[in-house]
This record gives structure tokens, sequence and C-alpha cells, in this order.
């Protein structure tokens, strides 16, 4: 290959990366013109995101991407996810945004750009009441359940040398197991383990001990500021008309704390 031939397919590639970036920095212009826009969703993680009686999905991650579509005056298209792919698809450009149970992170936060967050959520570890668990310090030796690639993931990975981490591919999985007694300990959220407590409450399952409270927000590419600068807007004027409290309200009992709402919104 002659140097002249070089330099013509390095200035080649040097513009197909050029036009990609700006593709990918006009996500919200795309959005507009394609008249929709693709949200990835977990409908395995009951009551943000799951199906109803009739096969419909529904939750308050789902209600979150329904009204944003609604305000943005375009279609709503679901990108199915479990934990693990929801960063991934944001990033191959199968989906615009992510809504789906994304705490922040400082790993994530180097990958993805997060909105102001429209939800909190709290991370527990919840076990039978059999088991004398209080601390991170008692895991020592024990078996904990949780959804591969989520904070509890990390944080016990990280923080409970001498436990060890039984992971699933999706929160399916993970409910499955200790429904069925395959696991005594589980690292998620308080959400999705009040859902399990009823699912078996011959189990007689409780909250062991308060991981961290995480502030759930929506994910969007990094180099997309058009893009992120309208969600935060959005998220803003949500929290200050009482949508979004609305929507966790119905979904998960309680309001989001206003003294927060207030910190967000500011």
């Amino acid at each position: 290959m002659t140097l002249k031939t070089i330099i013509r397919s390095v200035a080649v590639l040097m513009a197909l990366s050029t036009a990609f970036a700006g593709a990918q920095a006009n996500t919200l212009e795309k959005i507009r013109a394609d008249k929709k826009i693709r949200v990835s969703i977990d409908l395995a993680v009951p009551p943000s995101g799951m199906m109803d009686a009739s096969l419909k999905p529904t939750g308050s991650d789902y209600e979150v991407a329904v009204l944003l579509a609604k305000d943005l005056g375009v279609v709503l298209e679901m990108v199915p996810t479990v934990g693990a792919t929801r960063i991934p698809n944001l990033q191959t450009g199968k989906a615009d945004v992510i809504i789906s149970t994304l705490a922040w992170t400082p790993e994530r936060a180097k990958v993805v750009d997060y909105s102001i967050p429209y939800a909190p959520q709290l991370s527990l570890v919840g076990g039978v009441k059999s088991l004398n668990v209080k601390t991170i310090a008692d895991l020592d030796g024990k078996k904990v359940a949780v959804n591969r690639s989520t904070t509890q993931d990390t944080d016990l990975t990280q923080n409970a040398k001498g436990a060890t981490v039984v992971r699933y591919d999706d929160d399916a999985g993970m409910i499955t197991a200790v429904v069925t007694g395959q696991a005594d300990l589980v690292g998620t959220s308080n959400a999705l383990f009040q859902a399990i407590k009823e699912k078996a409450p011959q189990r007689q399952l409780e909250q062991k001990f308060v991981l961290r409270v995480n502030d759930l927000g929506i994910g969007v590419r990094k180099d997309d500021p058009q893009l992120l600068a309208w969600v935060n807007n959005w998220v803003k004027a949500n929290h200050a008309n009482g949508k979004l409290n609305e929507i966790f309200k119905k979904y998960h009992g309680a309001e989001i704390p206003k003294d927060v709402v207030e910190k967000w919104v500011k």
C-alpha cells in the first residue's frame, strides 16, 4: 500500500468518525425527525417495570417513559432489556435513552451521562428471618443472590469480601431463587424485595440492612448535550408540577421526599 493510499484511507476513516460523532450529538433532532423515542426498559423489575394481567407493560419506569414521549411529542418504542444490557443497548445505538432503575455510580458515569434524578431507590440486603445478619460483615461465609451488573452486585462484590455473590442474569431468575429456597439472602431494591416477600410469605423474609439510597437517572449517551439538556429540563418541570411524584406514589406507596425534590429542581 502506497503512502498516498494510506493517507486517503486515514482521511476517510476520520470523516466517518466525525460523521458518527455528529450523529450521536444530534440524537434529539433524530428523535423528532423519526417521531419516536427508543427507551430501554426492564419489564421484570416490579413495580418499576412489569407486565399487567393483560400482558401489557406497566410500572413506574414505564409510565415515566410514556410521559416523556408524550411531552416530546413522539411515539414511545420500548427496547426490552435486563440489568446487564441497559448500557450496551444505549452505547450500540439500539436505544436513545435508558429509563430502567439506572442508579448513579462512578463507574457508570464514565460511560453514560445521567439526567437529574427522577426518583430515589432504596438498596438493601434481605433474607430469611432465621439468619442473624445485621451488617455487611455478617455476610462472611454466606451466599447472597443478586441481579448481575446492578449496584447491589457492585456494592457486595467490593465490600462483602467474605461472602459468595451468586449472580443471576435478570431479576426474574433472582426472584425465583429466593422464592424457591435456592437463596436465603438477596441484594436488591426495596421495591423488588417487597414484591418477593409477597410472592413467598412462607419464607418469612425481612430486611437485614440498607446498602445505600440510590438516585435514579435517565441514561443518555456521552457527548449528547442537546438531548441531556432537554431531559434535565423535563425532569425539573415534572418534579415541579408533581407528575413524577404521582407516578412514584402510585407504584411505590410513598411520596418522593420534598426536600429531595427541592434539591433536584433548583
